[in-house]
């Protein structure tokens, strides 16, 4: 059976069209015959630039450098078939997931910006928690109740608090300073410590132990002053950051209540 000759010119074309393609892309080097793209060159060089690195001829030398030793590696690791192995395709399974999902979610972040309204909303809800109190407070953490009002009382019959912290208390952070917690805000604080702070007087101790996750805490409040929300901008960049995490957040709960998901691993229970 003979091929149309018609037929034959449109396999050569074909055929030209791909060489000249394949041909047209520039290469930097060769490594055993196994060609390094100008493209390869050209993304890591732009990738660079976009954290911040600036790239000169040294450091493009240097890069190219890496590009052949990693082709040698690439080249000998394929001769030794680690790449039919089921465990480095487990890994590059792994990898080019993350990568895909990683590239995604930096793709759906740029293409759902934060609103400039959304953005100064937070700032007021940011400015209304911080308040327009810091204060300065020291503590003893200590494990129990029981310990706690033996330390208040011991403190208020005049035992000196910085001595007792250092001896009894529980937070490595601040009993070799005395308990000393330095300047806060109530935000920055967890709920049933921060209220306590908030009710006492400049000076005075807390009546009864207060406590929290980490156990029970004899508070004393040093020192209060003002305290002046900083600058939009300054904390602009922040807020933007935690904004886009809760649109990822809210994405995620949405394809979970779209989804079928049939946990097999649970099932096993």
């Amino acid at each position: 059976m003979q091929t149309h000759p018609s037929k034959l010119f449109l396999i050569a074309s074909f055929v030209l069209i791909s060489y000249t393609a394949i041909a047209a892309e520039p290469v930097i080097v060769t490594v055993n015959g196994k060609p390094i793209k100008q493209s390869m060159l050209d993304f890591i060089i732009k990738d660079a630039n976009e954290h911040g690195q600036k790239v000169d001829d040294n450091v493009k030398e240097v890069i190219i450098s890496k590009l052949i030793s990693s082709e040698l590696l690439l080249q000998e690791a394929t001769k030794a078939g680690i790449d039919k192995k089921p465990e480095y395709q487990m890994r590059e399974e792994l990898a080019r997931r993350e990568l895909l999902v990683s590239a995604y979610l930096q793709d759906y972040v740029k293409n759902h910006p934060v609103s400039e309204s959304d953005t100064k909303a937070a700032y007021e809800k940011f400015k209304q928690e911080l308040g327009d109190k810091e204060y300065k407070a020291s503590h003893i953490l200590l494990a129990s109740e029981t310990e706690a009002k033996d330390v208040i009382a011991q403190i208020n019959k005049g035992a000196d608090f910085g001595k007792i912290a250092k001896e009894k208390s529980r937070d490595p952070g601040s009993k070799e300073k005395n308990g000393d917690l330095g300047w806060f805000s109530l935000s920055g604080m967890v709920k049933p410590f921060s209220e306590a702070v908030g009710k006492l007087q400049k000076g005075s101790l807390t009546s009864d132990p207060v406590q929290t996750q980490f156990g029970w805490h004899v508070i004393k409040l040093e020192d209060v002053r003002d305290l002046k929300a900083p600058p939009y901008e300054k904390v602009k960049e922040s807020l933007q950051k935690q904004l886009a995490k809760r649109q990822v957040e809210k994405m995620m709960v949405d394809l979970r209540a779209k989804a079928t998901i049939v946990d097999n691993n649970k099932n096993k229970k």
